[in-house]
């Protein structure tokens, strides 16, 4: 048993998504195809794929971005769980044919997410009920993919959160971040204007973060362990 991660940069890890993995003991294993050109390893061998955020875009004629969408396209044609997170739900969302363009305005701090009716429906957020705080970062968005249920939004980014499928998710807000990944992306972002940057408080809404990442992380991995357990019973099966 084991997840997959694409990150981006040193700065773009796990976070809180690396807590609950720990806490259903799943192990994890960093892919950083940004860093180098050695093949990935296969994705048929996980058994889930998590795609991290990160300061370039879903558009970029880079290659590491090509190999990540059609790694992210093998995963989704395996019926791997998939979970992206901002450039990640953006690399996801392109994977599956939806257009990535740039926000009406840059998406930065806390701010307030809305949970749609379709998401008290859903595995992952169906407790979610009013406003919930969560922390931004970003100047792009994405169309819904053909067929991908609208999960939260923003009064800034209508597209916060989809579920593809059963088992296909992208968040566009950062849920995983600690205050030390907040602080440290205000300190080596280039884009973080000195009029923001003060008034970005690491720790404001950290406690209730921390409580919806133990929960909703927590339910991914429950769909991973899931998965694996269904797989196995296949398996079991044709035997």
């Amino acid at each position: 048993m084991r997840v997959l991660v694409f990150r981006h940069s040193p700065s773009d890890g796990l976070g809180l998504i690396g807590d609950a993995l720990d806490a259903h003991a799943i192990p994890y294993e960093y892919a950083d195809l940004y860093a180098s050109e050695r093949p990935a390893p296969l994705i048929t061998e996980a058994d889930g794929l998590v795609v991290m955020g990160g300061s370039m875009s879903a558009n970029d004629a880079l290659p590491f971005i090509t190999r990540e969408i059609e790694h992210i396209r093998n995963a989704v044609a395996h019926g791997m769980p998939v979970l992206g997170v901002c450039l990640g739900a953006q690399l996801i969302a392109k994977a599956l044919g939806a257009r990535v363009y740039a926000n009406h305005v840059k998406e930065v701090g806390w701010a307030p997410v809305r949970f749609s009716a379709a998401a008290l429906r859903d595995p992952l957020f169906t407790d979610m009920t009013g406003d919930q705080i969560i922390f931004h970062w970003h100047g792009e968005t994405f169309d819904l993919p053909a067929g991908a249920e609208l999960l939260a939004s923003s009064e800034a980014c209508r597209n916060q959160a989809f579920r593809a499928g059963d088992r296909i998710y992208g968040v566009q807000f950062h849920l995983e971040v600690t205050p030390a990944m907040i602080a440290e992306w205000c300190h080596e972002d280039e884009h973080c204007a000195a009029d923001v940057r003060p008034s970005i408080d690491p720790h404001a809404h950290f406690t209730r973060t921390k409580h919806l990442a133990e929960l909703i992380f927590g339910r991914w991995c429950r769909l991973v362990k899931g998965q694996i357990s269904a797989c196995a019973a296949v398996r079991a099966n044709r035997r």
